[in-house]
């Protein structure tokens, strides 16, 4: 039994067109996570000035963040929702974390390498060292708990290195200020369901990203039918017929990602929707799908839009939403410079 209390934390970029992937491999589970856990949602826009962004298109698309979580069901009330910019303690206990963490295990990152290419000399060091930013945003909340994709993985087991990193070279003074053995956790991921990593519908080998140059590439939240529905009917496929189980998926990266995708928005297994659809055209299944997509995603759309206009009060969300997340992290920054000796 772990001796902290299970909290969730999760954090999304605040840099606009969230798509479907978005929706259904981390915001489809916010919703049903607050269910169980006390929960906090994040629009981390310090992560997003890791590379440039244009300042009034920022502050747009952390309110829109807001109004998609909202959308969504997510239930600012009962959870933290807020814009990380608003809690210094983020930063703060990052400067603390970057004298835990080794050059060694950030110059490991995988995602910087993907992200910065062959010129690393000219990325910026806020992108090299967004890993021990990530941490530091899980940890000042002393969360146990992360919803994340694939591509997040290895951040949040730099997270855990860097906790028990910290928790070890401090463990007398941890234990002096009352804290027991360890002051943080080692937060555990959360993966789960048959959509987790949604690929792009024009090349079902690659992730389905905001970055892609085609729009035609991903649903974004934002679309009204009409546009869902001519993205799924564009969708690449293949000459063949869907299989009637999941093993006849295999070398079909585009007809793996459709099936995924239905069974995501149905709350179905992919066996269960080759059950229905084997041996049917992609024509057919499109169709399905199309009435599918639109049901789920139009009436979100609708009411994203509607919060959206209101800007007042998604500012206020996240006003408030700061002021609890300050709270907690007030306090555990507090400790946190007690344990390292910091004078207060």
């Amino acid at each position: 039994m772990s001796p902290f209390p299970q909290r969730v934390f999760s954090g999304v970029q605040s840099t606009g067109n969230l798509h479907l992937g978005n929706y259904l491999g981390a915001i489809v589970k916010f919703v049903e996570l607050q269910k169980s856990f006390d929960c906090m949602y994040c629009v981390v826009d310090l992560h997003a000035i890791t590379v440039p962004q244009d300042p009034i298109a920022l502050k747009a698309n952390t309110r829109e963040i807001a109004a998609a979580f909202i959308a969504c069901g997510i239930d600012p009330k009962d959870n933290i929702v807020f814009n990380q910019s608003q809690v210094p303690e983020h930063a703060e206990l990052a400067w603390v974390l970057n004298c835990v963490a080794r050059i060694g295990w950030l110059n490991r990152m995988t995602q910087f390498k993907d992200k910065a290419g062959k010129d690393r000399e000219n990325a910026s060091m806020g992108l090299l060292d967004y890993p021990v930013l990530m941490a530091a945003d899980i940890l000042i909340y002393r969360a146990t708990h992360v919803p994340v994709g694939d591509d997040q993985k290895q951040h949040l087991e730099l997270a855990r290195d860097i906790a028990q990193k910290f928790n070890n070279d401090f463990s007398e003074s941890i234990a002096r200020n009352g804290f027991g053995e360890a002051f943080f956790p080692l937060p555990e991921p959360l993966i789960s369901g048959p959509a987790t990593r949604v690929m792009s519908l024009r090349d079902g080998t690659k992730k389905m990203s905001k970055s892609d140059a085609s729009d035609y590439s991903r649903i974004n939240l934002s679309d009204d039918a009409d546009q869902i529905a001519q993205k799924v009917r564009k969708a690449k496929t293949d000459p063949d017929a869907l299989p009637s189980e999941e093993k006849g998926l295999e070398g079909r990266p585009e007809a793996y990602n459709l099936v995924g995708i239905f069974a995501a928005l149905s709350g179905r297994s992919k066996a269960d929707v080759l059950g229905e659809f084997g041996g049917a055209n992609f024509s057919s299944f499109k169709s399905a799908l199309v009435d599918l997509a639109v049901a789920k995603l139009a009436p979100i759309t609708d009411k994203m839009r509607r919060i959206r206009e209101d800007e007042s009060y998604v500012d206020g969300v996240l006003r408030d939403g700061a002021e609890r997340a300050r709270a907690i992290a007030r306090e555990n920054m507090n400790a946190v410079k007690d344990i390292v000796g910091f004078l207060r």
